[in-house]
């Protein structure tokens, strides 16, 4: 593909647009002052139908994904990380290498919780299981929301093979985080691990129950037994 391909792929998505449902993606991704996704701007344009431009550019050059990255326009910069997701999951080892360079060096970009949770564990999980979990600790330690959020979501890819030491650790390090973002994204893969093996999950909470944020608790405990998920809920409050 030519350096045309971001010009091209940006009149096929303007060209798909939808100012009724880009003023409801704009209610809906909290993009008011003061909110988290404040200042975020919507073509309007339905998830599938960005899935279905992925498909129609499957081999696009990574400088054509990097303007779509850091795009003003969230449609371009979803579409950026599900074609990363794509290139990754062709890819050789230099490749993946490349691809996961890229993402950690344009989490500025990767900026609401579709984005995040659409690639995360697909690319930096994947990248790291075996390898460590350094980066991911790092990242639960950024100021940044989306980076942290990150760090958690990229836990799926470890949780779907069995492996919750990732989660657990991040799981503790983040009980005292003060984003309700976080709290639901700890909450949901904790409530993964519960899918998997029920002990895991309760052993966590019968250490943390009583620390957890209420948010992160409520969906920790979803899939468990209603007399379980009372007993946690009941658990005193520091």
């Amino acid at each position: 593909m030519s350096e045309t391909t971001y010009a091209e792929i940006h009149r096929r998505l303007a060209g798909l647009a939808n100012p009724a449902q880009a003023a409801f993606a704009q209610r809906f991704f909290k993009t008011g002052k003061g909110e988290y996704g404040e200042g975020d701007r919507f073509l309007g344009i339905r998830v599938p139908v960005i899935r279905a431009v992925v498909r129609a550019y499957p081999a696009p050059p990574l400088a054509t994904v990097v303007k779509l990255l850091r795009s003003q326009w969230h449609e371009e910069r979803l579409l950026a990380v599900l074609m990363l997701v794509r290139l990754y999951d062709k890819g050789g080892p230099a490749e993946r290498e490349a691809v996961y360079r890229l993402y950690l060096d344009s989490l500025t970009f990767i900026n609401n919780w579709d984005i995040v949770d659409s690639s995360a564990s697909q690319i930096v999980g994947r990248h790291l299981a075996g390898r460590g979990r350094f980066p991911l600790l790092r990242m639960a330690r950024s100021p940044h929301l989306w980076t942290r959020r990150v760090s958690v979501i990229a836990t799926a890819y470890g949780i779907r093979l069995g492996h919750f030491d990732d989660i657990l650790l991040l799981a503790s390090r983040l009980l005292d985080d003060k984003e309700d973002l976080i709290h639901k994204a700890v909450g949901w893969m904790l409530r993964e691990v519960g899918k998997r093996d029920r002990s895991v999950l309760e052993g966590f909470l019968d250490t943390h129950a009583a620390r957890m944020p209420r948010t992160m608790l409520r969906y920790a405990i979803e899939k468990l037994p209603a007399d379980r998920r009372q007993r946690y809920m009941k658990e005193p409050r520091p």
